[in-house]
Parts: C-alpha cells; sequence; structure tokens
C-alpha cells in the first residue's frame, strides 16, 4: 500500500496520515491486520460523511454492492483543519499517488534523477514514483538550469522565436496530460522594439501521467516487466547576442510494475458491511 510506504516521509514534512472508507469497521479491521497498516482506517458507515462532503460518486448504480463510494481522493488538512489542497479523480479506478501529492504539494524531490547538460543549460528530471500500478496517477518533473546569460523562450511566445517544449510519447500504457509551465518574466529587446516571454535561471516543469487499467498495461510492459516511459525536451537557447541552434534532449522514464491488493475479506465479515 503505496501509503503506507510514503508515512515517514509524510511525517517528515509534518503531516499526519488517515483513510476513509465506506467499508465496515471489521472490513478495515481484516484488512489492516493483514497488511500491519499503522495508520487510523475510519469507517464511514453509511457514507455519512463522504455525502457531506460532496464526494459520493453517484454514477455507481444504488443497487450496485459498490454504491456508496467516495470519488477517490486526498485532502492535505493544516492545523487548523483547513483543507489547503485536494487531487480527486472521476473514475474510481484512478488515483493520484502519494509520492505525486508530495511532489506536488511540497516540491519534494524525487529519489532517482537523471541529469543530462549540453553546453546551455543543465536538465535533471525525475517522478514521483518509482512503481506503478494500473490506475495510479503520477507526476513527472523537469528542472531545467540555465547558464548564466542564456534565456529560453515560453510556450505562447510570437514570432519566430522557438519556444521551449516538452513531448512525451504516446501509448495505450499512459494518458500523458499536459505540461504546467511557470510564469515567465517578460524580456525587452529594444534593438528591435519587441518583447517576448522568456525563462532565466532555474525552472521547475511539472506534468502527469494515468498509468493505463491492467490490461493495456500488461501489453505495454518490457521484457522485464517494467514500463518505459519516452519522451524528449527541445529548446533554443539565447544570450543578449545570439540565439543558438534549436537542440532536443532525449528523455526516459524506467518503470517497475506494482500490484493491486485484490485479496478479497472473508465472506462472513462481507455480509456485516
Amino acid at each position: 500500500m503505496e501509503l503506507a510506504q510514503k508515512k515517514k516521509e509524510l511525517a517528515a514534512q509534518g503531516l499526519g496520515l488517515a483513510a476513509v472508507t465506506y467499508d465496515s469497521v471489521a472490513i478495515l479491521k481484516h484488512f489492516s491486520d493483514r497488511k500491519s497498516i499503522d495508520f487510523p482506517l475510519l469507517s464511514d458507515a453509511g457514507s455519512v460523511t463522504i455525502r457531506a462532503f460532496g464526494i459520493l460518486n453517484e454514477n455507481i448504480p444504488k443497487d450496485n454492492p459498490f454504491y456508496g463510494i467516495p470519488f477517490p481522493g486526498s485532502y492535505v488538512v493544516d492545523a487548523q483543519g483547513v483543507v489547503r489542497s485536494k487531487f480527486f479523480e472521476d473514475d474510481y479506478r484512478e488515483r493520484y499517488t502519494a509520492g505525486a501529492i508530495l511532489t506536488r504539494q511540497l516540491h519534494l524531490d524525487g529519489s532517482q534523477k537523471t541529469e543530462v547538460e549540453t553546453k546551455h543549460l543543465k536538465l535533471r528530471y525525475w517522478a514521483s514514483n518509482n512503481q506503478v500500478v494500473g490506475g495510479s496517477r503520477i507526476t513527472l518533473v523537469l528542472e531545467v538550469e540555465l547558464a548564466p546569460g542564456m534565456h529560453v523562450y515560453a510556450p505562447g511566445v510570437q514570432s519566430s522565436y522557438i519556444p521551449i517544449d516538452w513531448k512525451i510519447a504516446s501509448s495505450k500504457g499512459w494518458l500523458a496530460f499536459p505540461a504546467e509551465y511557470p510564469a515567465a518574466k517578460t524580456l525587452h529587446m529594444p534593438a528591435i522594439q519587441e518583447t517576448a516571454p522568456v525563462y532565466e535561471g532555474k525552472i521547475r516543469i511539472v506534468r502527469d501521467l494515468t498509468i493505463a487499467q491492467a490490461g493495456e498495461l500488461t501489453a505495454a510492459l518490457g521484457p522485464h516487466q517494467d514500463l518505459t516511459v519516452e519522451g524528449s525536451f527541445r529548446y533554443q537557447a539565447c544570450d543578449d547576442k545570439v540565439c543558438y541552434t534549436p537542440q532536443t534532449v532525449g528523455l526516459k522514464w524506467t518503470f517497475q510494475e506494482g500490484q493491486h491488493d485484490r485479496e478479497r475479506v472473508p465472506a462472513a465479515i462481507r455480509v456485516l458491511q
């Protein structure tokens, strides 16, 4: 269970951890004992709290055994009980990983970084998770550190300037969301009486991937039961005198396949639900 694996990282950031489900106390106790869960699992009988938060998944028919589940999501709550952010999905089979939340909320770095250096910049990239399961939503990070005096153009630049562009290969094994770029600064070029949005110094770009469900994920796995995601970062660096030849840097992430826990609780306990 990824939440349990990330508990120490959450604690290091001053965050506690608790989970709420519509399952009975008996079901949660059985799961907690079996998986050695050491954080609170809270039973919301009748989905009372789930309804109060407005997150009941009403796409599920009322006569379905799964009726009562919430849309899958996580809240980050401060010490005063104020919700600071939330991470939700529409499909109950999909959810943000704890690693993605930590990466987005606290800007934590990944444990396995790759670094590429050109004469214009240093590029470091990593992922929020090293292991993926079907339906998990993870976050990829690019950190670009430009050499002194260099700038690159931001997306949306007009005229003949070439903006930075982060591409991800398409695959049935994942869905790539658009890259999220930081705010750019405006560069005024008096010699040609133009302005353009640019980046200087260090910038951080993030984008999410939702991993496909089991069947499509299995088909996309490599010979070692891992998932390789490839992409590229294209840029044209300029200084105050010269715009250099556009460059493309290849990117590659490799993830190990994890497994969902599909063991059901005993029938005697399920009937108490």
